[in-house]
């Protein structure tokens, strides 16, 4: 049942930058989906959407290695590594 909704929270944000590109595509052809009354917002929207939807999946699987400890150095928190002056 985990790995049903962790598939669920990859594919929505997916679908949804699917759509932004294909609003994007659509508007540097000149056609207007049904919510839009112009081109350069929905061009704007679908870019807003794409990058949200790249930028959550990148997040998501960011922290999944760092879970499993397998992500790079730079990307690992810190540990606390203060050095005591006696």
């Amino acid at each position: 049942m985990q790995k049903i909704i962790a598939l669920l929270i990859l594919v929505i944000p997916a679908i949804l930058a699917g759509v932004g590109v294909k609003w994007m595509r659509d508007s540097v052809f000149g056609v207007l989906n049904d919510p839009f009354t112009m081109t350069a917002v929905q061009f704007g929207v679908g870019l807003a959407i794409s990058v949200a939807g790249i930028w959550f999946i990148g997040g998501y699987i960011l922290h999944r290695e760092k879970k499993n400890k397998r992500a790079a150095e730079r990307f690992r928190k810190k540990e606390n590594t203060t050095v005591d002056e006696d």
